[in-house]
C-alpha cells in the first residue's frame, strides 16, 4: 500500500512537471507573420513619416560649394580630440561639430542667425537653409547636408542584445530596432511587444503583435521615432523560471528535480 501511494505521488509530480513544460508555449507563439502567405498576402503600409527634429536633438549641417573657402564660412569647425594617453599609443579622432536644438526648435546658424528646424525632416532643413543662402546672395551653388547625431531608440527586455541604438536614417521600423538588438530570445512574448512613446507631454504605450503581419505593418508605431522605448515581455516559461523572494517553488526545474528525487527513492524501496 505504501509503495502504491509513493508511486502515485511520483506520477502526480511527473504529470505536474510535464504540464509545466507543455504550458511553456507552442510553436504558434514564436512564429512571426503567421497570417502572411508568399505570393498571396498584400498589406497597405501606413504612410511613412520621416523622423522630424525635436528640442534637445543634435544635428550636423555641412555646406559645400564650388568655392570651399566661401562654404566654410557656414560650417562649424571640425573638432579634434586625443584618444588614449599621450606617449602611450595615443591617437586623434576628428568629428564635425553639431547644433543642439533649443526648446523653441531653433538653432543659431553662422551668418544666417536663428533658423527654425523643429518639426522638420532632414530634407526640409537642408532645403530651407539652401534657399536662404541663395536668396541672400551668400552662396550661389550650395549643397547642404544634414545628419542626425544623438537620435536613438532603446530596446529592452527579452532580446539578445538590449541597449540604446542610434538612428542613422529617416525611417526606422520596429523590425529594424529588434534586428539591431539581435532579435527576441525564445522567451520573448511575440504577441504583445510594447512601444512607449512620448506624445505632447503624454507617455503612450502601444502593443504590437509580431505573430500577425497585418497588425504589425498597420500599427501606428511600425515606424519608430527618436527616444521610443521598445520592451519585450517575458513569456510564462521565463516568469516561472524566475524566483519570488528567493522561493524556488514556482520553478519548473524544482518540480522536475523533486520528481526525480522521489522516483529514485521509490526505486530503492521497491528493490
Amino acid at each position: 500500500m505504501k509503495k502504491y501511494i509513493l508511486f502515485t505521488c511520483v506520477q502526480f509530480l511527473c504529470l505536474v512537471g510535464v504540464g509545466l513544460l507543455s504550458s511553456c508555449g507552442s510553436s504558434r507563439e514564436i512564429v512571426y507573420f503567421q497570417d502572411l502567405q508568399p505570393g498571396k498576402s498584400e498589406i497597405t503600409l501606413p504612410e511613412a513619416q520621416a523622423i522630424t527634429v525635436q528640442p534637445e536633438d543634435k544635428i550636423t549641417i555641412v555646406v559645400n560649394s564650388r568655392d570651399p573657402q566661401l562654404a566654410n564660412l557656414f560650417n562649424l569647425p571640425v573638432m579634434t580630440r586625443t584618444v588614449g594617453q599621450i606617449g602611450q599609443g595615443s591617437g586623434t579622432s576628428q568629428g564635425v561639430s553639431g547644433y543642439t536644438v533649443d526648446a523653441e526648435g531653433n538653432i543659431d546658424f553662422p551668418v544666417l542667425g536663428t533658423v527654425h528646424v523643429g518639426g522638420k525632416t532632414r530634407k526640409e532643413i537642408a532645403s530651407a537653409i539652401k534657399e536662404q543662402l541663395i536668396q541672400n546672395n551668400l552662396v550661389k551653388d550650395p549643397v547642404v547636408t544634414v545628419e542626425f547625431m544623438n537620435l536613438t531608440v532603446t530596446v529592452m527586455g527579452e532580446v539578445n542584445s538590449p541597449g540604446r541604438y542610434s538612428i542613422d536614417k529617416d525611417r526606422v521600423t520596429l523590425l529594424d530596432a529588434l534586428g539591431m538588438a539581435g532579435d527576441l530570445t525564445i522567451y520573448g512574448k511575440r504577441e504583445n511587444v510594447l512601444v512607449m512613446r512620448e506624445e505632447g507631454g503624454v507617455q503612450r504605450v502601444y502593443g504590437v503583435n509580431l505573430c500577425s503581419g497585418e497588425q504589425l505593418y498597420t500599427s501606428p508605431v511600425y515606424y519608430l521615432r527618436q527616444n521610443d522605448v521598445v520592451y519585450v515581455e517575458p513569456n510564462n516559461m521565463r516568469a516561472r523560471q524566475s524566483t519570488v523572494n528567493g522561493n524556488n517553488v514556482r520553478s519548473t526545474s524544482f518540480w522536475l528535480s523533486l520528481a526525480s528525487f522521489l522516483t529514485s527513492i521509490g526505486i530503492l524501496i521497491f528493490n
